[in-house]
């Protein structure tokens, strides 16, 4: 607690308007947004690259963005960092009753159907909705983030209501659907933005297949790009012991070289 208190007086001295730091003081919600979402980023690839010094390290970058945005409005009289944690603990405390109440439950689906009955009463009283009409059941969900989690959001709640599919066949229909539709715009000229369309169902058809098949969409988008990272070094080594461009091969020769790579790394991982 008093390192805490610590970092919340250092950030209170770094907003000080007469003695702070100019750039800190400069700030407001909406230009460290950004900030936020990236150290969250840099967690997570942390995390992935199993570096706990790193990750000790970005945790605290990450803390510090949080103490940044309660000491913001602090200043503007609205809440302070002990606000958020009280507000976390009710929260918690509220969504657990089978671990800080009577409900003592261990079965695993019915504690996630409470959870979502729990937060869809939180945004009724809330008023997320921001109108007259009743609170719908995707309200609450945040748009910023990376569009492959807000699709996998978007569809669990839905299926929690009953919008999906009962087995994996039609999923697989869906997509070769998608597919069909992409093939037929790409036949029509000046039609860009219906294949913009159509991609997009693509994507979001492929996010409802990683759902069922119990998948993480975005996690397994990122270990596939990490896996083409390293066959993709793997192919410029080869090629550079070969005393090759590669920009001077055709696209038959990079696929060789492309599966040397693999067969090399699928070697090296036994």
């Amino acid at each position: 607690m008093q390192e805490l208190q610590k970092l919340l007086k250092i950030m209170a001295d770094l907003r000080d308007p007469e003695s702070g730091c100019p750039w800190d003081v400069a700030q407001s919600f909406d230009s460290i947004a950004a900030y936020t979402v990236e150290e969250a980023y840099e967690v997570a690839d942390a995390i992935e690259r199993k570096d706990m010094a790193d990750l000790k390290n970005e945790l605290g970058d990450l803390l510090f963005q949080v103490v940044f945005h309660a000491q913001m409005a602090s200043e503007n009289g609205q809440f302070d960092f002990s606000d958020v944690v009280n507000e976390i603990n009710d929260k918690l405390i509220r969504r657990h009753p089978h671990v800080f109440g009577d409900d003592k439950t261990r079965d695993a689906e019915k504690l996630y159907s409470d959870w979502e009955k729990h937060k869809k009463k939180e945004r009724a009283e809330k008023g997320l909705s921001g109108d007259d009409r009743p609170t719908g059941y995707l309200d609450g969900i945040a748009s910023t983030m990376p569009a492959l989690r807000w699709s996998e959001k978007l569809q669990k709640r839905a299926a929690h209501h009953g919008f999906d599919w009962d087995d994996i066949q039609p999923v697989f229909d869906k997509l070769q659907e998608e597919i069909g539709e992409l093939k037929a715009e790409i036949d029509i000229e000046d039609n860009q933005q219906k294949i913009a369309d159509e991609m997009g169902d693509i994507l979001f058809a492929s996010v409802n297949l990683s759902r069922h098949l119990g998948v993480n969409p975005e996690q397994a988008l990122r270990d596939s790009n990490r896996k083409f990272i390293s066959r993709f070094e793997v192919v410029e080594q080869l090629l550079h012991e070969d005393g090759k461009q590669m920009e001077d091969c055709s696209v038959a020769v990079l696929e060789d070289y492309w599966q040397k790579a693999k067969k090399l790394l699928s070697t090296d991982e036994r």
